[in-house]
């Protein structure tokens, strides 16, 4: 069966530059890869044939004779026409984001090149008072982590001993697999990739290089700050591999309740009992406010549920200017006991006090009365 035109297998042009066709079969890879459809032959044939269509518009020599002459110009050509992954090394830079393969055709020399890998983040559980959680402090904290073990600096071998050749990838870092008909290269498993095994582990670290410490830091905690808040600080996290960066310490507080004060964002909330004579009469109290005491007045005929807002006296804003409020809630409480001298006084009160609720009290009569005819 003859092959189709590998502009019209791409999808591109004659005209195409470069990056038009690499763009073109990187699309084709991640839909037809035999991975993404394990039980579709049809797919795997026009992977197949995307990257041997690839493997020859990608090089500028093989291009030129299939331009020129077809795939009767391919014949005598290395590879010929087909795809031939030891020398098609562009191929792992298109499939290896998308399949997890990695570097699949090694480097230069065969090794395999280790990268520098950022550490790990940690993160710590600090819990504060409500006092603390509003007005801010300098926490000194324990955190464990991992540091490059004092005795092999790290290396992880015994001092004035060595590392060997991995028996397993010969020094290469990789292993090769035959993945349908990929040839596929993976880190070794038993070096890490590095090529190298230690023959003398070091007696303090066990041949990690690293130790688990515990490291004193002070935490800056801003004022304001409120329950699940975390705070980070850069650089000290785990250390990374091969030279790379260490990740970042988190800090998530616990703040505990406050036994009087409720807080909504930077606005607080309090409730502030009045037996009926300081409601109906008036009168001034002391509030407590996160400064201290403070003289509220307040006013004759104040009602159950009466609020009272003291601008100011809430929660600084984090990092910022400004603040909440505090609000305090009028409770009017009803004795359930009473002295003679208390009752006394009441049914003069009662006495002397119009009748208000009367008419309701006839109109909801009448309403039931009306509901049940």
């Amino acid at each position: 069966m003859s092959k189709r035109d590998y502009y019209e297998v791409l999808g591109v042009g004659r005209e195409s530059g470069e990056q038009e066709i690499k763009g073109a079969y990187r699309k084709m890879a991640l839909k037809f890869h035999p991975d993404r459809n394990p039980d579709d032959p049809a797919a795997e044939e026009k992977f197949k044939e995307a990257s041997e269509a690839y493997s020859v518009l990608s090089d500028p020599q093989k291009r030129a004779a299939y331009d020129r002459f077809g795939h009767a110009g391919l014949q005598g050509a290395a590879g010929g026409g087909g795809f031939n992954p030891e020398t098609f090394q562009d191929f792992s830079d298109i499939l290896g984001d998308f399949f997890g393969f990695g570097d699949l055709f090694g480097t230069a020399g065969g090794r395999r090149r280790s990268r520098a890998q950022r550490g790990e983040d940690i993160r710590f559980d600090l819990e504060l008072s409500f006092e603390e959680a509003v007005s801010g402090l300098n926490a000194e904290i324990q955190v464990p982590r991992m540091e490059s073990c004092t005795k092999c600096r790290g290396t992880g071998a015994e001092p004035g001993s060595g590392s060997t050749t991995c028996p397993t990838c010969h020094g290469r870092g990789e292993v090769l697999y035959q993945q349908s008909f990929l040839s596929i290269r993976r880190t070794c498993s038993t070096c890490n990739g590095s090529g190298q095994i230690i023959k003398n582990p070091c007696s303090q670290c066990r041949g990690h290089g690293y130790q688990q410490v515990q490291r004193k830091l002070k935490v800056n905690i801003p004022a304001g700050v409120d329950d699940g808040t975390r705070v980070r600080l850069g650089g000290e996290g785990q250390p990374g591999g091969n030279g790379g960066p260490s990740g970042d310490l988190y800090v998530f507080l616990k703040v505990r309740e406050h036994p009087f004060f409720e807080r909504h964002e930077q606005d607080l909330h309090c409730t502030i009992p009045l037996n009926i004579g300081q409601a109906a009469l008036g009168c001034d109290i002391e509030v407590p406010t996160l400064e201290g005491p403070y003289k509220l007045k307040i006013p004759e005929g104040t009602q159950h549920g009466a609020q009272f807002r003291l601008r100011h006296k809430g929660v600084p804003m984090v990092n910022g200017n400004g603040r909440g409020d505090l609000y305090i809630h009028a409770a009017v409480q009803i004795p359930s006991r009473l002295t003679r001298e208390q009752r006394k006084l009441l049914e003069q009160l009662r006495d002397t006090l119009p009748v208000d609720n009367a008419p309701a009290e006839k109109g909801l009569f009448e309403k039931v009365k009306d509901y049940f005819m």
